[in-house]
């Protein structure tokens, strides 16, 4: 008789444990335990993470209210063996289960990677890479093995024209040599063939329509202005005439404080000098927008030689056929700039007194 209860008592207590761990798995597994009662958070693996370190970052981040149970689940789904850097999405209430097979498809939000006023290659190589996994050691070694192995003319001077300013979106854990083929694929997108056309009827190749926009864009605030101006350097190049482009000098000497170029800067020794040397410098002098170079290739055709700002201080230039006409321009500016120096001259002295 007491066997029979004995069996009672252990099926029993089997089916109370069972029930038990079954509860128990189930709230494992199906039970919010990501941004419970929060809002939808990024969550970033970085690349060589390990797999204590991510759990280490979803528990101090605040991702994960039970360490224990996610812990428990991920390692019975093998999820230290399937570390993915990138960046995912974590959503609110998301269950163990869900949030752990995110992570281990490689479910990533892409990242928005965004270039735009840029002097530098330095400069460029730190914006492209600021969101990524990528370093910017890592992507200027991916460039510069670009430029040895590439056949369409890029090389260390005018590489920068290669990247044209946007917003892309790229993945966290993007290898630099795929990053550095995006940036080309786009490139090759930009160039359509009615852009190529209207470069060749100029006489200019791609990388020099980037280069003379990048002159044209630190040569003028206004936009509606930018085609005179293109127009206008343009008819420099056909004549063999120096550019003279002010903003080269600037590059040349490095120091980009510099606001009035002086004639000792005219005496730099660079490819920049475009008052030593005609023709086009060796590359960019900053990333030219898609305004800028379209701004050339659409350029206002016209007799102009020189320009001069204008004597108003609008931000807008005088533009002159010949030397005569714009040294009269230079010397209205001249005039102009002479009296606002002594009203600002004299503002200052009042101040002072007043003091």
């Amino acid at each position: 008789m007491k066997f029979p209860k004995i069996k009672l008592v252990a099926f029993l207590v089997g089916s109370m444990l069972l029930i038990t761990f079954t509860f128990y798995f189930y709230q494992i597994i199906y039970t919010p335990n990501v941004l419970v009662d929060r809002d939808d958070k990024l969550f970033v693996i970085k690349s060589g993470a390990s797999y204590r370190k991510v759990l280490t970052d979803l528990g101090e981040q605040g991702f994960v209210n039970d360490m224990v149970s996610f812990g428990f689940l991920a390692r019975l789904k093998n999820f230290d063996r399937s570390i993915f850097p990138g960046r995912y999405m974590l959503r609110r209430n998301m269950t163990n289960l869900a949030a752990i097979n995110a992570l281990m498809k490689g479910r990533q939000e892409p990242v928005n990677v965004t270039i735009t006023n840029v002097r530098l290659m330095d400069d460029l190589e730190e914006k492209i890479t600021k969101n990524i996994g990528v370093t910017p050691e890592e992507f200027q070694y991916a460039v510069q093995d670009f430029i040895d192995n590439n056949r369409e003319g890029f090389t260390h001077e005018n590489i920068m024209s290669m990247f044209i300013p946007n917003t892309y979106q790229v993945y966290y854990n993007v290898i630099p040599e795929d990053l550095v083929e995006r940036m080309h694929t786009e490139y090759k997108k930009f160039w359509t063939e009615e852009r190529k056309a209207k470069a060749t009827a100029i006489g200019l190749t791609p990388i020099e329509v980037s280069i003379l926009a990048s002159i044209v864009q630190a040569e003028t605030i206004k936009q509606d202005e930018a085609p005179v101006v293109a127009g206008l350097y343009i008819n420099r190049l056909k004549k063999d005439i120096p550019l003279q482009a002010d903003p080269t000098l600037v590059y040349a000497v490095g120091d980009f404080t510099i606001k009035r170029v002086l004639n000792q800067h005219k005496e730099v020794e660079s490819p920049y000098n475009t008052y030593k040397y005609a023709g086009l410098p060796p590359g960019p002098i900053n990333l030219p927008q898609i305004a800028s170079i379209d701004a050339v290739l659409d350029y206002k055709a016209s007799n102009y030689l020189y320009m001069c700002a204008k004597e108003d201080f609008s931000g807008y230039h005088n533009f002159a056929r010949t030397l005569s006409e714009h040294n009269e321009n230079a010397s209205r500016y001249q005039r102009a700039l002479t009296i606002e120096q002594r009203k600002g001259a004299a503002l200052r002295r009042k101040k002072k007194t007043q003091s």
